[in-house]
């Protein structure tokens, strides 16, 4: 639906079932999928792609460039999929030459004032709490859940079905499946009432805990329970989503409960 009041370059792409409300900014080079309404004073700049049925409340600045002194102007994309709600004055930015891109999945929430750095890649139903904080290069994986005011370090990964206490500051990589809290940031037990909404039986919630408990609970190194975790733990989808996690942090995992 065209507005008079809103500013839309000719070039922009939009889908004619797409609702505009007035004092919105839409520069060249956007794409905007059927079913979505930008809300008023929104500002969506060069190089952004917002998929279906998106709802972009008043205030949000998407594709602006990185806030990245490296950045030199190249060509690159802010990708917003299907289904999601992306509230008051958040602000998404576009990637750099590290992956050209910053992307934020399908059936997200991103909630008020959440600034999504460059290169990030934001998984599918992920939630962010309100004035969540994500620096460049962070990966969050699908169905994790950050409370408000979480501020996650550069190149940070955050595994799925995860969940953050608020305030929390992330500087190591949390793995799948767990809750994680206190300050450092600390392992706090396993997501189960996440997983069981998600239908996770109990059998799979017990192995999980297993795993867990090798990793964060034995006092063995790390390469220890990974040896201990594949030769005495049945092999399990979750078992290895875990392991492959943990292999792959260069950042190293949060550490265990401690009093």
């Amino acid at each position: 639906m065209k507005q008079p009041l809103a500013y839309i370059h000719p070039d922009a792409k939009i889908a004619d079932s797409v609702v505009i409300d007035p004092f919105v900014t839409i520069d060249k080079n956007v794409i905007i999928g059927e079913g979505t309404r930008i809300g008023s004073n929104v500002t969506i700049l060069e190089g952004t792609r917002i998929g279906k049925n998106c709802n972009i409340f008043p205030g949000a600045v998407i594709g602006a460039i990185p806030q990245d002194l490296k950045f030199k102007g190249e060509d690159t994309l802010a990708i917003i999929g299907d289904n999601t709600t992306i509230r008051e004055c958040v602000t998404i930015n576009r990637g750099t030459i590290a992956k050209h891109k910053t992307v934020v999945g399908n059936n997200c929430l991103i909630m008020a004032y959440s600034h999504v750095a460059h290169d990030c890649i934001v998984g599918n139903n992920v939630i962010l709490g309100n004035g969540t904080q994500l620096a460049g290069e962070v990966i969050i994986d699908d169905f994790a859940i950050l409370s408000a005011h979480i501020l996650v370090h550069q190149f940070s990964h955050i595994g799925s079905h995860v969940m953050i206490q608020g305030g929390s500051g992330v500087n190591k990589d949390v793995p799948p499946f767990v809750k994680a809290g206190r300050d450092p940031l600390s392992y706090a037990g396993i997501n189960s009432i996440g997983l069981r909404r998600r239908g996770f039986t109990n059998e799979q919630i017990r192995d999980i805990q297993d795993i867990y408990r090798y990793l964060f609970q034995s006092r063995m190194n790390t390469s220890l329970a990974i040896e201990r975790i594949e030769a005495e733990l049945p092999a399990t989808n979750e078992r290895d989503e875990i392991l492959q996690f943990v292999r792959n942090s260069p950042r190293g995992i949060i550490k265990g409960y401690s009093n």
